[in-house]
């Protein structure tokens, strides 16, 4: 998943945040590659930012340090557009001898890739990498398949709660503590101020509504053996899309206004001072801070069911993996160590506001960054991730989940016949996956 220009670019940010291809490749019969020359070019493919140079310039440290470390060892980075990494990817996959040795991907594209045979197993180098071992616990999820590693995490991100401290001060309220308090807290707010939602909710916010399915117990999908099955029509599952659609209506964000909206449209209406609370990432920060609520707001983590707990978040990001085409295997993978380690993804940071995928260097970012505190504790309190199968590429695109919540709040459909719907679409996509 990735969530590049996070920062500068809202737009790229969330669509990135939830990174799936639209269009995988097709399964190959065999990527693998003879060999393993130690010297010679590695060729890396990257995500191109909108504001690419900051991200240039850490690469380029990186680089320059592996090659010093690796004689005979040349490196060539090429940065690829987002929107066309499919096309570009696909066709990496079906011929090797003009991909590259690594590749920048989405973490929710990682299964998918695995199935097109396109990803190196790094499993035995990961484990044997000291630094490995601080690595945040759902940010290796996201690298691994089967039980197997496929790259390294390159940078995570997370969302938490936006809110207006001018609005809640006027008021003489404080931010909720539970997801009952949040969705009165909304309505409240509308009611006492009706030209703002009180939390801007979008029907086609995939990864603001998951938190509310996971908080109340819910899963998206039950693995069963090495395959997976829906459960978006599970009872809990169900009590949290009854929480999350409850805040699209008159009493905080109308459907004819809220029903179409993605995380993008949330966050601007945030930003653009239409909006009391948000969900929004890490990445949104810089684009809030661009907005008109500049000095007017603050973070906290979403909040559970439970007082005081934090609702599961979504853990986006993107990561670095080797080809398994590459002829350079030994000196890919150590690439893909620089490219990853904690003093790139402690550069990464600074230079990009890409969190980091490991625990101290996390913690040494929050300390710099008071901001970063909620997205960190966010992380701590047990970040979830999407079902690790090559079907969710298709699930994401085929925009199941959108619909279903679009179909409940514009009234179409009920909570059980529309979670009924979804589940026999997503298990149609898990099948047809295998």
């Amino acid at each position: 998943m990735k969530l590049s220009a996070r920062i500068a670019a809202p737009a790229t940010a969330l669509v990135l945040a939830g990174l799936t291809a639209t269009a995988c490749a097709p399964q190959t019969s065999d990527t693998g590659a003879e060999g393993d020359e130690k010297s010679g070019t590695l060729r890396v493919w990257l995500f191109q930012e909108v504001g690419n140079k900051p991200k240039e310039k850490v690469v380029d440290a990186a680089v320059a340090g592996f090659e010093k470390s690796h004689e005979g060892a040349k490196v060539e980075v090429e940065y690829i557009p987002v929107d066309t990494r499919a096309q570009r990817i696909k066709a990496a996959f079906n011929d090797p001898k003009s991909a590259p040795d690594l590749i920048e991907y989405g973490n929710t594209d990682t299964a998918g890739y695995v199935k097109d045979g396109g990803l190196a197993d790094v499993s035995k180098e990961f484990a044997a990498w000291d630094e490995a071992k601080d690595t945040d616990p759902t940010a290796k999820r996201s690298v691994t398949v089967g039980g197997q590693v496929y790259g390294a995490p390159l940078f995570v991100g997370v969302r938490a709660l936006y809110y207006r401290t001018d609005v809640f001060d006027e008021l003489g309220i404080e931010p909720p503590k539970s997801q009952d308090e949040l969705i009165s807290t909304a309505k409240k707010i509308h009611q006492e101020k009706p030209d703002l939602y009180g939390l801007a909710v979008g029907g086609a916010y995939t990864y603001g509504a998951m938190p509310f399915i996971w908080a109340q117990g819910g899963e998206l999908a039950d693995e069963t053996g090495v395959a997976y099955r829906s459960a978006v029509n599970s009872a809990k599952a169900r009590k949290g899309i009854e929480a999350y659609t409850s805040l699209f209506g008159d009493d905080n964000c109308p459907a004819s206004k809220c029903a179409a909206m993605g995380g993008n449209a949330t966050v601007t209406a945030f930003a653009s001072g239409k909006a009391a609370m948000a969900i929004g990432g890490d990445f949104s920060h810089t684009a809030v801070e661009a907005g008109t609520v500049k000095g007017k707001y603050a973070v906290v983590p979403l909040p559970g069911v439970k007082k005081d707990s934090i609702a599961p978040a979504f853990a986006g990001g993107n990561n670095i993996g080797v080809l398994k085409s590459t002829s350079h295997r030994t000196l890919a993978v150590d690439l893909m160590k620089s490219l990853t380690g904690k003093k790139t993804q402690a550069k990464m940071f600074d230079a990009m506001g890409f969190l980091p995928t490991y625990t101290d260097v996390l913690g040494t970012a929050a300390k710099k960054e008071p901001f970063v505190g909620p997205f960190v504790d966010t992380l701590g309190a047990g970040a979830k991730f999407v079902p690790a199968s090559p079907a969710w590429g298709q699930i994401d695109a085929s925009l199941i989940l959108p619909t279903m919540f679009q179909e409940i709040v514009s009234g179409r459909k009920d909570v059980a016949a529309a979670s009924d719907d979804a589940a026999k679409k997503m298990d149609a996509a898990f099948a047809e996956a295998g």
